[in-house]
């Protein structure tokens, strides 16, 4: 599995219609992308811990976007709604951090030692 990771931090003076407008975008390239296999959304937690305070605004939403396989992020990338989805990024976020990791279990722990 590949999981598109991307952080996120939302423009301080973003209006609720903008908001809206990029939620609507982002709902409609993940679900009418088919290479799309899962899409977890997140908000930074923050409790305390001193790790907070080595990664400071790295971004405050998370979204990970699943795929089956390389070929299924590439085909995401290259879609249409993709490319919407992304001319808004400049717009409304101050930050937009985004890496690809192929997953797997400890397995793949193991295989890097």
């Amino acid at each position: 599995m590949i999981a598109h990771v991307v952080l996120l931090t939302p423009k301080p003076e973003l209006s609720p219609e903008a908001r809206r407008a990029f939620i609507e975008r982002f709902e409609r390239a993940v679900t009418e992308i088919p290479s799309v296999k899962g899409v977890r959304i997140g908000t930074r937690v923050l409790h305390g811990a001193q790790y907070e305070q080595l990664t400071p605004g790295t971004g405050d939403v998370l979204a990970v976007i699943d795929f089956d396989s390389l070929a299924g992020l590439r085909a995401y990338l290259q879609h249409p709604e993709h490319a919407a989805l992304g001319r808004l990024f400049y717009e409304l976020f101050s930050s937009a951090w985004a890496y690809d990791f192929e997953m797997g279990g400890l397995e793949m722990l193991r295989a890097l030692g």
